[in-house]
C-alpha cells in the first residue's frame, strides 16, 4: 500500500492518512447531519442514538454523558428530544430503581436503518473490491485508531 517513487503509486504519509480520515469524517457527519434534520433531531441526539446503538450492554444517561462529553442538564435535554421523538425509551433498573437505561425503540431502529440502508449498501460495495486479509488490516487499524483516539480523550491537554 506504500507506493514509492516511480511507482506510480501516491506516498501514503501522515499527511495524507489525515486527510482522508478527515474527508471520510466529514462524509459521515454530513449524513448524520442529514438525518438530525429529517427527524427534527440535534446532532448530539444522533451521536446519542448512536452510542445507545452501540453499546453492548444497557447504557446509562451517566455513561452517555461521559462518552459525549456533555453536562448533566444537556444530557436529560438530549434524552428527552429524543424520547418525546419515540426514538428512545428509558427503563429503570429491576434492582436498583435509582439507575435508568436507555433502549433504542424497534421502530425508530427500523426508520433509521431504511434511512442509512444507501450507506450500508455502498460499505458493502467497498468491503466486496478487497480480500479477507486486507479487510484485517483495515480492521486492525481502525480498532487501533480508535483505541489511540480514547487514550487522548482521557489524557489532559
Amino acid at each position: 500500500m506504500n507506493g514509492g517513487e516511480g511507482d506510480g503509486e501516491p506516498e501514503i504519509d501522515l499527511r495524507s492518512f489525515a486527510t482522508r480520515l478527515r474527508r471520510m469524517t466529514a462524509e459521515f457527519n454530513r449524513i448524520a447531519h442529514e438525518f438530525a434534520q429529517a427527524q427534527g433531531l440535534h446532532t448530539t441526539d444522533v451521536q446519542a442514538l448512536i452510542m445507545i446503538f452501540d453499546s453492548l450492554g444497557p447504557i446509562t444517561p451517566g455513561k452517555l454523558r461521559e462518552e459525549l462529553n456533555l453536562t448533566s442538564g444537556a444530557v436529560t435535554a438530549c434524552l428527552d428530544r429524543l424520547e418525546r421523538a419515540g426514538h428512545i425509551r428509558r427503563v429503570r433498573d429491576a434492582h436498583d430503581r435509582r439507575v435508568v437505561h436507555l433502549h433504542y425503540r424497534e421502530a425508530a431502529q427500523e426508520l433509521a436503518g431504511a434511512f442509512f440502508r444507501p450507506l450500508g449498501h455502498g460499505t458493502e460495495r467497498v468491503l466486496s473490491r478487497f480480500s479477507p486479509g486486507e479487510l484485517r488490516t483495515v480492521a486492525a487499524f481502525l480498532d487501533t485508531m480508535n483505541e489511540e483516539l480514547g487514550v487522548l480523550r482521557s489524557t489532559p491537554r
